[in-house]
């Protein structure tokens, strides 16, 4: 990781999960916190995906972190890992700009997420140049194929019911995962103000949340 610094702040995320904290169950052993693609090419001015108003949210993310580790809840940090080529990117016949290849700045965590190391697993998505939205599974491009990453099964090892998903981006990756979880059969919560997304605009905002309240999952904050 870098030693470069980015400023950041706290917003309300963190006193939204309290206040709702009796109704949908808080941290425990039995959650997972899913930090989603806090990477710079999405977190950081120089990234090449830059999502507005991402380094607002990681200390809102980390407080997070703070509140799972305490509980003894699983901590997972999610990267979108891809080949310098791949049909995923526009340069290849895909939609998206070149972003988070291997081994590059892009593709690392923003050093100030996590800076205790709380985190016990990173899943790493998109690796052999498929679709990597989801944490929970990625497709061939033009695909209809979910192929699992193993996230679901590592967390029914850990006796995991629920899962907190935070991070990059709200209207791609994050609600990629969410729904994703649920669908696996995970009570899902979502952290709205602890992500940010991509397109902030009133009908995207609108389909996101439809998605998210069709697939089950739990909006804190929205």
């Amino acid at each position: 990781m870098t030693d470069e610094q980015v400023p950041t702040s706290t917003p309300t995320p963190a006193e939204n999960w309290d206040s709702a904290a009796t109704n949908i169950g808080g941290y425990s052993a039995s959650t997972a916190l899913v930090v989603v693609d806090m990477q710079h090419d999405f977190g950081h001015p120089d990234g090449s995906l830059f999502v507005d108003g991402a380094p607002a949210i990681v200390g809102a993310i980390n407080g997070e972190i703070e509140r799972a580790n305490a509980a003894g809840s699983t901590i997972v940090l999610t990267q979108d890992w891809h080949p310098s080529t791949t049909p995923h990117f526009i340069a290849d016949g895909g939609v998206w700009p070149t972003h988070c290849v291997a081994g590059t700045w892009g593709a690392e965590i923003i050093a100030d997420v996590d800076p205790d190391n709380h985190a016990s697993t990173v899943i790493r998505k998109g690796t052999n140049g498929e679709d990597g939205y989801s944490a929970f599974a990625m497709r061939e491009p033009g695909g209809g194929v979910d192929i699992p990453t193993g996230l679901a099964g590592l967390l029914r090892e850990r006796s995991i019911d629920r899962v907190v998903v935070v991070g990059l981006a709200t209207d791609v990756c994050v609600a990629a995962t969410a729904t994703s979880a649920a669908a696996s059969g995970f009570d899902t919560v979502v952290l709205w103000d602890a992500t940010r997304p991509v397109d902030a605009g009133v009908e995207t905002t609108t389909r996101v949340l439809g998605e998210l309240a069709a697939a089950g999952v739990t909006v804190v904050g929205a």
